[in-house]
């Protein structure tokens, strides 16, 4: 009896290839999502990116008639109407073709003065798995405001 527990304790054979597949699966699952979790983050600021400078050009749609000269200091007057208009043809002329899908879900004026812009897309992950999402939604918003000084 003592001769077979010691050959069944011996007999240890494959166990560290158990170990070996499961810390490979591990690391391919750690790795899959570190990848999709910089993509999401490099997507996100690729659109604020592209939220700024919509909202720059958003703040910058008034009409030199449109100024007026407030206490020494000269106040564009937008409206938004203008900013929207100026931000969509903006983004369709100026989205990158490796960026699809890009909607424009807000551009106004909260106050006459400034252009708040809000864009949004899907992303989705590099590599599909049962671990990702197909996809989310990134929205970003971006104000801008046009400062003069009259001389």
């Amino acid at each position: 009896m003592t001769r077979r527990r010691s050959a069944l304790s011996r007999d240890d054979e494959g166990s560290s290839l158990i170990l070996v597949i499961f810390a490979g699966l591990l690391c391919a699952a750690l790795v899959i999502a570190v990848s999709a979790a910089t993509s999401l983050y490099l997507e996100r600021k690729r659109l604020f990116s592209l939220a700024d400078a919509a909202s720059l050009v958003g703040a910058e749609s008034f009409r030199v008639s449109d100024v007026t000269v407030v206490n020494g200091r000269a106040q564009p007057h937008l409206t938004s109407a203008q900013v929207a208009s100026a931000v969509k043809s903006f983004v369709k002329a100026s989205t990158p073709p490796d960026l699809t899908n890009v909607r424009v879900d807000s551009a106004r004026t909260p106050d006459g003065r400034s252009a708040e812009v809000t864009l949004s897309t899907m992303w989705r992950p590099p590599v599909i798995t049962f671990l990702m999402p197909a996809g989310l939604r990134i929205d970003v918003t971006s104000t801008a405001r046009s400062v003069l000084w009259a001389r």
